[in-house]
């Protein structure tokens, strides 16, 4: 991506009524547009990250033998009232609309009837099962409150997963198989040594779920966890839980978090209100298991943003950043140089943010942390007689100065 070919600028300052570190960087870097409180737009830049912070988590749910599809956001009254979650009392974040000729429709929020809906045309027999199907969907919620930036919107990206099982002991082992698996997930975003499996309320969903709490300071929750991190349990839920779980909660600490997955055994519940059997071995009809997997995939990227920027800006871990390098120009002899070290790096698979503007050098340095890329690599007038390249690591801010040869191997 060449600057002077893209429509994106950086601006010093945020929208005044944004007060979340993470959309005030993401902002200001170009990365998302604020339409208005909890609705973002994202630009090329930060389509990027989303698409990459997805790929890990699509490798993850196909690992575990999940199988994508994509979902209607459109949702017919009658699939939710049978099992109450059409009414605002039970599921208060609805956002609904009519047809022209009056039929009533929701905005999905979420898809656990619609799921069970659509796999009764699939699913006959106990041979029919195990399935476990997932999509990346933008989902719609009537949130009361939209605060913390892309960390709680009212429009959002959400990866949710959907298993359907024969039995209590194949949804359970799957279950847990799914928990490790995001576990995975949050180590490789990078998130992983302070990502927690909470206890937490179900609420529209089932009365206890399992939470994925990440240690945030911009989050809105407050987990207890014991000295080895071993029991961590949401306060809304404190007290219930560790009665439940056998925990003094006086061993416990309290930190803030932000939640960054949810997931919930149904079991089968959802099948026995709809009315979706399958045929057993012995030619009977068994109700359908069901458990649900959700990660906020534009959640997770204000989370990362709010952990891990610094006071120059966003910095990105290097397997979701946008680009590895952000190539700054620098001079009137070494445009040449960089055009092709442009492409030299570009040959070899590696992403670039080629800063090729005709801008001061310190508003590209500026640029450049403030875009949070991994590395920032400089082509001057100054080191082009020694044909070598100052490199920068943006976490760390450390500069080398390398050859060619040096670079590229670096790079990998």
């Amino acid at each position: 991506m060449r600057l002077s070919q893209s429509f994106i600028k950086t601006s010093k300052t945020a929208p005044g009524d944004e007060v979340a570190k993470n959309a005030q960087l993401l902002i200001r870097a170009g990365y998302v547009y604020k339409v208005m409180a909890g609705v973002y737009a994202y630009t090329p830049l930060g389509l990027r990250v989303l698409e990459n912070i997805k790929q890990i988590v699509r490798e993850e749910m196909n690992a575990v033998g999940g199988q994508e599809l994509i979902m209607t956001n459109l949702q017919r009254r009658e699939t939710w009232e049978g099992t109450s979650r059409w009414s605002d009392e039970v599921v208060d974040v609805w956002f609904k609309t009519k047809l022209q000729d009056d039929t009533e429709l929701g905005l999905a929020w979420s898809h656990e009837e619609a799921i069970m809906e659509m796999m009764q045309q699939f699913v006959k027999s106990y041979k029919d099962l195990p399935i476990s199907v997932y999509q990346f969907q933008t989902k719609l919620r009537n949130e009361l409150r939209a605060k913390s930036g892309i960390m709680r919107g009212r429009e959002f990206v959400m990866k949710d997963m959907y298993s359907l099982h024969a039995s209590q002991a194949d949804m359970d082992a799957y279950y847990d198989t799914v928990t490790a698996t995001y576990q995975r997930v949050y180590n490789r975003l990078g998130l992983g040594d302070e990502t927690f499996v909470t206890f937490a309320s179900g609420g529209a969903f089932t009365k206890f779920s399992h939470e994925f709490q990440t240690i945030c300071e911009a989050g809105e929750d407050v987990l207890y966890i014991n000295a080895d991190k071993t029991v961590a349990v949401n306060e809304e839920v404190l007290d219930e839980a560790t009665a439940e779980l056998g925990v003094d909660k006086a061993t416990l600490v309290p930190v803030t978090t932000a939640e960054v997955g949810n997931i919930f055994k149904f079991g089968t519940e959802k099948s026995q209100q709809m009315g979706i059997y399958f045929t057993d071995a012995d030619g009977r009809q068994q109700p359908i298991y069901l458990a649900s997997y959700g990660i906020g995939i534009t959640r997770a990227m204000g989370v990362i943003v709010e952990k891990f920027a610094d006071e120059k800006g966003i910095v990105w871990p290097e397997n979701i950043a946008p680009a590895r390098v952000y190539l700054v120009q620098i001079g009137t002899e070494s445009k040449q140089t960089a055009d092709d070290l442009y492409a030299e790096l570009g040959g070899r698979g590696v992403e670039v943010i080629y800063d090729d503007r005709d801008e001061r050098p310190g508003a590209k340095f500026a640029d450049a942390e403030l875009l949070g890329i991994p590395y920032r690599v400089t082509v001057s007038d100054r080191l082009m007689g020694d044909e070598k390249y100052e490199f920068t690591e943006r976490k760390t801010g450390q500069t080398e100065v390398l050859t060619v040869a040096e670079l590229v191997d670096r790079l990998g």
